[in-house]
């Protein structure tokens, strides 16, 4: 099978397996690779590209039949402290779940991927430039070390972020959530629809408005600037708001290496 090295076990749950982010839409057996057959009305260049390169290994002594490698991509917007990104960069985000050889459920985090997003306005008054003068800013999201993927009802569990600040004059390391990443606890909005059943292609909503936002770390003399440009640390206030695709297939039918 073709799956990656060095990915841990991010979640273990005993008893009564629980239901992955989008699996309560999910019911359909994955059948072959090829074009998904998309539900009438439906732009084909709507749907992403699924690629399951980012698909972990499994805990030992388990069955890769019933373990699943989910990929989820999401687009939306992102309000951090007094500035919003209103478009943020495709992320995808990739994971397995199954059972485990005593009966429990199990996690393991893949890989969280985005692009920098520029942010409307930049770095705006930076001491040594000139006058007026609008640096470039950019955010990248990141995994912050804590996943749980499992969802009742609307809720959608739990996912850590930090986001990497990027721009002129900032030095590599520049982080938002370093030492304390973002909890969010996304929430579905509406209902969901299913895209294709063939590979199954499941798109929903979600939302979170109740997470924090620490002080940005490592950002150099800028720091205190960079803050105050983006009125960070900021307890309330903030929001992200996601359009998600989410596909999956069993370990035993990932391509072979």
């Amino acid at each position: 099978m073709k799956i990656n090295a060095a990915k841990r076990l991010s979640t273990v749950r005993r008893g009564a397996a629980g239901l992955a982010v989008a699996a309560v839409l999910a019911t359909t057996a994955v059948g072959a690779a090829g074009a998904p057959v998309l539900a009438a009305g439906t732009p084909a260049d709507s749907v992403p590209t699924f690629d399951f390169g980012d698909c972990p290994d499994l805990p030992a002594g388990v069955d890769p039949a019933q373990w699943r490698c989910e990929v989820l991509t999401a687009t939306g917007s992102l309000t951090l402290g007094n500035r919003t990104v209103p478009d943020l960069a495709p992320m995808t985000i990739t994971h397995a779940e199954g059972p485990l050889p005593d009966g429990g459920a199990g996690q393991v985090f893949g890989a969280l991927r985005a692009a920098p997003t520029a942010v409307p306005g930049g770095l705006l008054g930076v001491p040594g430039t000139d006058h007026g003068r609008v640096l470039a800013l950019f955010l990248r999201p990141e995994y912050g070390g804590r996943s749980d993927f499992y969802s009742t009802g609307d809720s959608l569990g739990l996912f850590t972020m930090r986001f990497g600040v990027h721009g002129p004059l900032l030095p590599k390391g520049c982080t938002i959530g370093a030492d304390t990443p973002v909890e969010l606890r996304l929430r579905r909005v509406g209902g969901s629809e299913r895209i294709s059943k063939n590979p199954p292609i499941i798109k929903f909503d979600a939302y979170d408005d109740t997470f924090g936002v620490p002080s940005a770390q490592g950002c150099g003399p800028l720091g205190r600037l960079l803050d105050d440009r983006l009125g960070l640390p900021a307890a309330t206030g903030n929001s992200l708001s996601l359009t998600a695709y989410y596909t999956y297939r069993t370990y035993d039918q990932l391509p072979s290496s």
